[in-house]
């Protein structure tokens, strides 16, 4: 079985690039995104949603029992 595919690697280095090559592109695309996407919630989301928080409890209606 190993000795069929180094030779089906050995003739035939586009198929090679195309099995091993597109998981890890596919790999390092879903990193870079997950990475952007946290990156997003600390940065962005995480501040703003604080930011609304805190005017809400400091500005926020008294109430009255």
């Amino acid at each position: 079985m190993r000795t069929s595919l180094a030779r089906l690697f050995q003739l035939r280095p586009f198929l090679t690039s195309a099995i091993i090559g597109i998981p890890i592109v596919l790999l390092i695309a879903i990193g870079v995104f997950t990475v952007l996407t946290l990156k997003f919630l600390v940065l962005v989301v995480l501040p703003i949603g604080l930011v609304v928080w805190l005017f809400r409890r400091i500005f926020g209606r008294r109430r009255v029992v």
